[in-house]
């Protein structure tokens, strides 16, 4: 009997435990581990303008499109250090784990962020994100908040090329005054027939991908001086960012009819500098850049395709590519200084490039091309030449430098009372003080009659004006353009 009482209960647990070993399966197997999770929205913009010490909530949801729930982490990328706080699905906190959204369903995430927009230590954007991970995927929604009073330009045109923001509309006069920064998200566009003024000691910070778009027959005036020049640079001031290359996209400005002017400007930080730039025809009209530093630059410091620009007393350096680009237009530089000493990476490209074509779009566009360079450098640390020459059959290439000091093996009837292959002693190339040292071949060497009477720190030339943007002082040899 104690026999068949085994088997009797032997009959009875296996059902159990396979009924059990069952269950267990399905239950692991029950989570959707690949679902790609659907957002409300993908940027939780905080965007009212604070003035006092602000704590604002909003929120966005997280839908499971699956038919299987889903078990997620959710984390605050911040942590600790994070202005914001999270809630999900109603518990508060900076991480959670298996959080379950059932299927077909959806949870809520709520968002605080407290910002003492007077701090001025706080930056004018404050990032961070959520995250959210599950077995085989990582998602995130982007936090943004505002974190210093300033004016704030922010899209009101989404799209997956482009978010934008028109600051001045056909036949609207717009001043970007200096009474606070002026941060954009996104690009900030100047219409057609628009004109954007921006005043004295104004500074433009500008968030990652972002930058003004100067668009078909529209116009820019920067009215910078030497005492208060304007900023353009990227909007993370921390020092850690300093040496981001790459923090904004550029100044792009289009063919109109009116010149578009630059004067005493200090442009940093940016993929490119300033872009130059025909959409489909050439209208007559110049960009005159005057006293204007463009310098860290990830790939240029200057692009003109296309365009009639004016260089006067300006700086371009430390690019990591080229940092001056001239095709197919009309192009004149006087006392300007190209150097590049890009030290992130092996630079490749030479400093100064012209040619009589460019390519865009898949399409080879050809103009007759002009250029005059006076009283200029350009030299690196390029161990080939630093000037570079392109002509495509059909169309004129014309280039002619007169008193520069350039960093070229062999000069021809190009070059007219030129210095080659001599350093021009800059008082230090790589922390981009290009004041002239008392022993460069550049001083005194430059022609007379351009009508240029000062330097880019508006310091008087001499009658013997020096090669370069900055004329030698000997007792402000370290005086230069500084943010």
């Amino acid at each position: 009997m104690k026999l068949k009482n085994n088997w009797i209960l032997t009959l009875l647990i296996i059902p159990l435990l396979v009924g059990a070993l069952t269950f267990s399966g399905c239950h692991r197997g029950q989570y959707d581990e690949s679902v790609k999770l659907v957002f409300s929205t993908d940027t939780l913009m905080f965007d009212t303008l604070f003035t006092t010490v602000s704590s604002i909530t909003r929120s966005f949801t997280v839908y499971n499109p699956s038919p299987d729930p889903v078990k997620l982490d959710v984390y605050l990328a911040g942590g600790d250090q994070s202005y914001y706080s999270i809630n999900v699905d109603g518990v508060a906190g900076k991480e959670f784990h298996d959080v379950e959204i059932p299927a077909k369903d959806s949870i809520f995430v709520f968002v605080k962020v407290t910002i003492n927009p007077t701090n001025q230590n706080n930056p004018y954007l404050v990032t961070d994100s959520v995250l959210f991970y599950n077995t085989q995927r990582k998602q995130s929604v982007q936090l943004v908040a505002f974190g210093q009073d300033a004016h704030f330009i922010v899209p009101d045109h989404l799209g997956s090329a482009m978010s934008y923001n028109i600051v001045a509309h056909e036949h609207e006069d717009v001043h970007w005054t200096n009474d606070k920064p002026w941060v954009i998200y996104g690009w900030a566009v100047v219409d057609s027939l628009g004109k954007l003024t921006i005043d004295p000691g104004t500074k433009v910070y500008i968030h990652h991908g972002g930058g003004i778009w100067v668009y078909r027959y529209g116009n820019i005036h920067v009215n910078g001086t030497y005492d208060d020049p304007v900023l353009f640079a990227g909007d993370r001031r921390e020092s850690f960012y300093a040496t981001d290359y790459e923090q904004w996209n550029r100044i792009l400005i289009n063919e109109g009819t009116h010149d578009n002017i630059i004067n005493n400007a200090i442009i940093t930080n940016s993929a490119t500098g300033v872009e130059v730039s025909s959409l489909m025809e050439y209208l007559g009209n110049k960009t005159i850049i005057n006293n204007t530093v463009i310098q860290n630059n990830k790939y240029y410091g200057l692009v003109a395709q296309g365009a009639d620009v004016e260089l006067n007393n300006c700086q371009i350096s430390n690019t990591g590519s080229y940092s001056v680009i001239l095709q197919a237009g009309d192009f004149t530089l006087n006392h300007v200084t190209i150097a590049d000493y890009f030290s992130q990476s092996a630079r490749k490209e030479p400093a100064l490039a012209v040619s009589n074509y460019y390519d865009k779009n898949d399409t080879r566009y050809l103009g007759n091309t002009n250029l005059v360079c006076n009283n200029s450098i350009i030299y690196g640390n390029l161990a080939e030449d630093e000037f570079v020459a392109a002509a495509y059959e059909g169309v004129d290439l014309n280039y002619q430098f007169n008193h520069c000091l350039i960093k070229k093996e062999t000069l021809d009837n190009h070059f007219t009372n030129c210095i080659h292959l001599k350093d021009p002693e800059f008082v230090a190339n790589y922390s981009q003080n290009y004041n002239l040292k008392e022993t460069s071949p550049a001083i005194d060497a430059g022609m007379t009659g351009l009508g240029i009477s000062t330097d880019i720190l508006g310091r008087l030339r001499n009658g013997n004006p020096d090669i370069g943007a900055y004329e030698y002082y000997p007792a402000a040899e370290e005086k230069r353009m500084r943010r």
